[in-house]
């Protein structure tokens, strides 16, 4: 699913912001990646759907060479990778229907597939019955439930999470965990970045610790492993 070898990557103002990743994930693991801000996470998650590039180094995701990939491909690498985002990123004055909906108009898939799809997510997130809210109409939790079905309805085989419970309560972030879970019991890999020790102490899972650029820590079902 995902090969890492020898990945760096330094931004253009000099901050080195990953020096040397090796790591595989295999299909249908679920992984925390964890570690101190300023770690790298962010950018370990980036790389994986091409926001960034590396500066050395190779990264396959589905036997597709990241490095060597041309921007006009990037879209058909996207089409397989859903993310979920700790802001939800949903277009404001489209309703919970449509913003779910506008990731399968733009592959350009059939009007009744679109609405029967568009529908099995909103049900899996619990939300079939809020499909002509807009966001602002609904909870933070509830934003983040269509950020995952939006994310998920155009069947990736890898799902990205960046801090998907940052913004939300206690009780939501567990509901979104199980929605998560569910997710990943389907056969979909789910990489989730998070600062979260009490989930993954609770719901074990592999962790990667990421500092200073290097992955330190890789444990079948880990401890998130910081104070915070």
């Amino acid at each position: 699913m995902i090969d890492m070898q020898e990945v760096y990557k330094t931004y253009p103002n000099g901050v080195t912001a990953l020096n040397g990743i090796d790591v595989k994930i295999e299909s249908g693991d679920f992984v925390y990646v964890v570690g101190p801000s300023g770690a790298g996470k962010s950018t370990f998650i980036k790389l994986i759907f091409r926001e960034e590039k590396p500066s050395k180094g190779t990264i396959l995701v589905n036997n597709k060479n990241l490095h060597k990939m041309k921007w006009k491909d990037v879209p058909f690498l996207r089409r397989d990778i859903g993310v979920v985002y700790q802001d939800f990123k949903l277009l404001p004055k489209m309703t919970i229907y449509e913003n779910v909906a506008f990731a399968l108009e733009v592959i350009e898939e059939t009007p009744k597939n679109i609405r029967k799809r568009v529908m099995e997510v909103l049900d899996l997130v619990g939300l079939k019955n809020k499909a002509r809210f807009i966001p602002d109409e609904l909870s933070g939790g509830e934003q983040q439930r269509v950020a995952i079905a939006r994310a998920i309805v155009n069947y990736p085989k890898l799902l990205i999470a960046d801090e998907p419970t940052g913004n939300l309560d206690p009780d939501t972030s567990w509901e979104i965990m199980r929605i998560l879970e569910d997710i990943n019991a389907s056969g979909t890999t789910v990489i989730m970045a998070t600062h979260s020790k009490e989930i993954v102490n609770t719901i074990k899972k592999r962790v990667i610790a990421i500092e200073g650029g290097l992955i330190v820590r890789d444990e079948h079902r880990g401890e998130y492993g910081y104070e915070i």
